[in-house]
C-alpha cells in the first residue's frame, strides 16, 4: 500500500514538473510524446536542468 502511494506521489510530481517545463505542449508527434513521458518519469533530472526532448534540435 504504502509502495503504489509514493509511486502514485511520484508520478504526480512528475507531471507537475512536466506541465512547467512545457513538455505537454504540441504533443503531436511521437517524439514529443515520448519526451513527456520520460520527463514525467525522470522529473528530478528535468528539475536540474537536463533537456529530455527527442528529435531535432532547432533554433
Amino acid at each position: 500500500m504504502l509502495r503504489s502511494g509514493l509511486f502514485i506521489l511520484y508520478v504526480v510530481i512528475g507531471l507537475l514538473v512536466a506541465n512547467d517545463h512545457n513538455y505537454f505542449n504540441n504533443l503531436n508527434d511521437l517524439e514529443s510524446i515520448i519526451s513527456a513521458i520520460l520527463a514525467v518519469f525522470l522529473w528530478p533530472l528535468v528539475v536540474l536542468g537536463v533537456n529530455l526532448r527527442i528529435g531535432r534540435i532547432t533554433n
